[in-house]
């Protein structure tokens, strides 16, 4: 069962990578139109710099909620690495249950806030901003899966390295 999920997880990880390299690809192509299009043809274009910014939200979130991995993550981790294996798992649970808590509870005003601006367009390309700022809601939804099988992990005694959904993959 375990062994299962991790194989869903290390597939959907690698999935999301194709859908972040899409996302590179489009800022790249919009970039290049709009460089074209202002110096070339002096037809500057509001649109490449709007789509630029859709993909670079979406490239964050979309990459934070599904292909970062643990160990990649940022930190201030001067007090973990100086604490012991009990401590550090110990840090771990109350790290994951606040994230839980707090996204869980916040989840429900962020569906809410991102179906409320279904109300406003964009500017160039008027697409829905509820469109837009869907993925803020997967972003939580996928944080709360990821902290609360980091929370198991830790319960059941393992490291950040052993809930990773790549763990025992070769790069």
């Amino acid at each position: 069962m375990i062994s299962s999920i991790l194989g869903a997880a290390a597939w959907i990880q690698r999935r999301s990578e194709n859908v972040i390299a899409a996302l590179l690809g489009i800022m790249f192509v919009a970039f290049i139109v709009q460089i074209v299009f202002r110096y070339f043809f002096n037809l500057p274009t509001g649109w490449t710099t709007e789509l630029s910014l859709l993909c670079w939200l979406w490239l964050v979130l979309w990459g934070t909620a599904f292909a970062l991995k643990e160990a990649d993550e940022i930190r201030l981790d001067l007090i973990l690495t100086a604490a012991g294996p009990r401590a550090r798992r110990a840090m771990a649970v109350i790290i994951s249950i606040a994230i839980v808590v707090l996204y869980g509870m916040s989840l429900p005003a962020v569906v809410k806030y991102v179906a409320f601006m279904k109300v406003e367009r964009s500017s160039y390309l008027n697409i829905g901003l509820n469109w837009l700022y869907s993925i803020f809601v997967i972003f939580t939804v996928a944080s709360i899966a990821r902290y609360a099988w980091l929370l198991w992990a830790a319960l059941r005694g393992g490291t950040d390295e052993d809930a990773a959904p790549d763990a025992g993959r070769d790069p």
